[in-house]
């Protein structure tokens, strides 16, 4: 009988959502303030069985990916962000791989999403007021192929989570 890690007196506290870093083709391009669009869907596709009328049979269909990656961060002198989705405006369409890393409290990656096939379709700049001090952020808006988790993403979890139950049980 399988005994929960909770029942043990084991807690696994869940990672900080502010501890993240995101690569664009092998380079880290900047300290973003924020990622969203990380998700995915599987459409479910009806059939309704003739003589069946109980229940309507609930099929998985194709995954889409119906959120672009919005990608902020604040201004630098690093334009790499910017002359890309510049050149997409000249109709050079260079499509990047990236991944998004989830960072433990010592910087190290504990989980990553790897997404294929961007290019920048939306940049917003900052909004300038001469009454406040905050940073100045742009914004990079990139459709994409699709997001995976990979195995070395899950395995790197899975023995992470194993060395912290046991470290925590001794």
């Amino acid at each position: 009988m399988a005994i929960g890690i909770g029942a043990l007196g084991i807690t696994i506290d869940p990672y900080t959502a502010f501890n993240f870093s995101v690569e664009i083709n092998g380079l880290i391009v900047g300290g973003f303030t924020e990622v969203s669009g990380l998700q995915s869907q599987i459409e479910v596709e009806e059939y309704k069985e003739g003589g069946e009328n109980s229940f309507t049979h609930k099929l998985p269909g194709r995954t889409v990916y119906s959120e672009n990656l919005v990608l902020k961060r604040g201004l630098t002198d690093i334009e790499a962000l910017w002359k890309w989705y510049e050149d997409v405006t000249k109709g050079i369409i260079k499509r990047r791989n990236g991944t998004i890393y989830l960072l433990d409290q010592r910087g190290l990656p504990a989980m990553w999403w790897d997404f294929r096939q961007a290019y920048p379709v939306k940049w917003s700049g900052p909004e300038f007021k001469s009454d406040s001090a905050t940073v100045g952020v742009e914004t990079l808006e990139l459709v994409h192929q699709g997001i995976v988790k990979p195995t070395a993403s899950s395995v790197t979890s899975t023995v992470r989570g194993a060395a912290g139950i046991a470290t925590r049980s001794l």
